[in-house]
């Protein structure tokens, strides 16, 4: 097989051409999380020649995911495959030149450095924040550019993320949001949106690779109103920036207040969220979102909300959290994510 002929008609776009092709073909890409996001953009990187790409996700395929997770399809519910492996497949069968890599687990502070610092650009297709600032401080501390992109509901945003040129992702959101944002899982989301933000990120991620000239905006796009609003970040520096600016990078810190712990209780089928930076949950706030999503009780010290038979999660004031049914840290995180908003 040809392997520049497969890629002749972006070959004949100006801003690529043959150079700009063996580029893509050498280079590394990171994709940490393999959902809405992640898929189209994994889906637009091998299509265009990106010669190797790493995806990175913990979670495995659920029927609720292929109302928008694009590479995914109903066999891969029933044999419950994670999601990096069902991607991985699935892209091998669109281009198997491409070398993609599929790994199975949380990016966290144990391992981050080791799965990013060593590829060309990272890509987000997370859905919380605190992976963000983590991908935020691996890519300042080893100057790697990356792409943030973010959808709920309707709506979604994107920013590309040069280290020592453009503002950091702490430069932009200097602190964990306290409600944690809304997740797809409580308000909902729109494939439309997914596919929209994706495809810019992958857009501007092999711009990236490219050496091309990025976007400098934080764009944001409501799809439902058809609305469109662009915030210039060229002047956003934080000339206090723990991360860019001091070089303190507390999301790759055990020992940092804003991280946060999480432990297996003892024969009690529990896992154990607790925040070490002093935080106050709004329970009544949190309660009307969950409301929808399954049984919520509480007092005003706690809130207690169970998505089905097998979990409950109890939500304190402080900010501690329990989740009952399950003593594996990951899947507790999981949960924790997926309907608390991390």
């Amino acid at each position: 097989m040809n392997e520049l002929g497969r890629y002749s008609r972006q070959i004949l776009f100006s801003g690529i051409g043959k150079e700009g092709q063996l580029k893509l073909l050498n280079s590394k890409v990171a994709i940490v999380g393999v959902g809405a996001l992640g898929t189209v953009c994994a889906n637009h990187m091998v299509r265009s020649g990106v010669g190797y790409i790493r995806l990175i996700d913990r979670d495995v395929v659920d029927l609720s995911n292929l109302q928008r997770q694009s590479l995914f399809n109903e066999e891969d519910v029933t044999l419950n495959l994670p999601k990096a492996v069902a991607a991985k497949k699935r892209l091998n069968s669109i281009n198997s030149s491409v070398k993609v890599e599929a790994v199975i687990t949380d990016l966290n502070l144990d391992n981050a450095e080791e799965l990013l610092s060593g590829v060309d650009v990272i890509v987000d297709g997370t859905d919380n924040f605190m992976t963000r600032y983590l991908i935020n401080d691996v890519a300042v501390k080893y100057q790697i550019p990356w792409v943030h992109g973010a959808a709920v509901s309707s709506r979604g945003m994107f920013a590309v993320i040069k280290p020592g040129i453009t503002p950091c992702y702490r430069c932009l959101f200097p602190q964990v949001p306290d409600g944690r944002g809304e997740t797809c899982d409580t308000i909902g989301v729109l494939s439309t949106i997914t596919d929209i933000i994706g495809s810019f990120q992958a857009m501007e991620a092999i711009k990236l690779l490219l050496g091309a000239v990025t976007n400098t905006n934080l764009e944001q796009i409501d799809i439902w109103e058809t609305s469109f609003f662009s915030m210039d970040t060229t002047e956003g520096k934080n000339p206090q920036c723990p991360a860019c600016v001091k070089r303190q990078f507390e999301f790759l810190d055990r020992l940092s207040a804003v991280q946060e712990t999480y432990s297996s209780l003892c024969g009690r089928d529990t896992v154990q969220i607790y925040f070490r930076e002093k935080r106050e949950r709004n329970l009544h706030k949190l309660s009307e979102r969950l409301k929808q999503n399954g049984k919520v009780s509480g007092n005003e010290f706690l809130l207690r909300f169970s998505p089905n038979d097998e979990t409950t999660i109890v939500v304190f004031k402080d900010g501690r959290v329990l989740v009952h049914g399950t003593d594996d840290i990951v899947k507790a995180k999981s949960l924790f994510t997926k309907y608390i908003g991390n």
